[in-house]
């Protein structure tokens, strides 16, 4: 890759607000006595330690854990100072984008590392199923970033589709480089040339 943006989440100050990130993929607030925890299930363990990093990076403690089905997942350790984020995300007991919302470098890379698929010449950025109502907000999102989607899927499969050389190309300045682990160079986007 060339020559970084100003805007790239790796010269970004890590941040709470970064795992906002993990919210507008399919990850999860969940709010206790004990403060906010945020988790999300992902598909390989290398993402569940990229996560992890990304997680402790912004000062909360975080640890990767099995679900019952063999899957990782990544989450903070409850927490008051994420009690904000669940707040502006969620509508009663509905998982909500907030309005005006715009991603972080930061929180595009931890999106990107839960949900993003490289997709032959394209790249999918996932979405959570379950909160149908954020797929819209989340395109719109993007478009404030630079990154033009186009939300694609049906059923239990949804994500917002990026294509052409351009805004991949814009997604790849603000996201940065994959994680140095094995696996992950293929499932980040790629533009030919850059």
């Amino acid at each position: 890759m060339g020559q970084l943006s100003f805007f790239s989440a790796q010269i970004d100050q890590p941040a709470y607000e970064d795992l906002s990130g993990l919210l507008a993929a399919h990850g999860q607030a969940v709010r206790s006595d004990g403060g906010t925890r945020i988790s999300v299930v992902v598909a390989q363990r290398w993402r569940a330690d990229a996560l992890v990093e990304e997680m402790t990076a912004t000062g909360v403690d975080a640890e990767v854990v099995i679900s019952d089905e063999g899957n990782p997942i990544a989450r903070t350790q409850p927490c008051h100072d994420l009690d904000d984020l669940h707040r502006r995300w969620s509508s009663g007991a509905v998982k909500a984008m907030p309005s005006g919302w715009v991603p972080s470098p930061r929180a595009l890379r931890l999106w990107t590392l839960a949900a993003g698929e490289r997709d032959g010449d394209r790249f999918m950025l996932g979405l959570d199923s379950h909160a149908p109502d954020t797929h819209p907000a989340l395109a719109t999102a993007l478009m404030r970033v630079g990154v033009a989607p186009t939300l694609v899927g049906r059923g239990l499969s949804h994500a917002l589709r990026i294509a052409g050389k351009r805004r991949l190309g814009h997604l790849l300045e603000y996201i940065g480089e994959p994680p140095a682990v094995p696996d992950a160079a293929v499932h980040w986007p790629h533009v030919d040339g850059l």
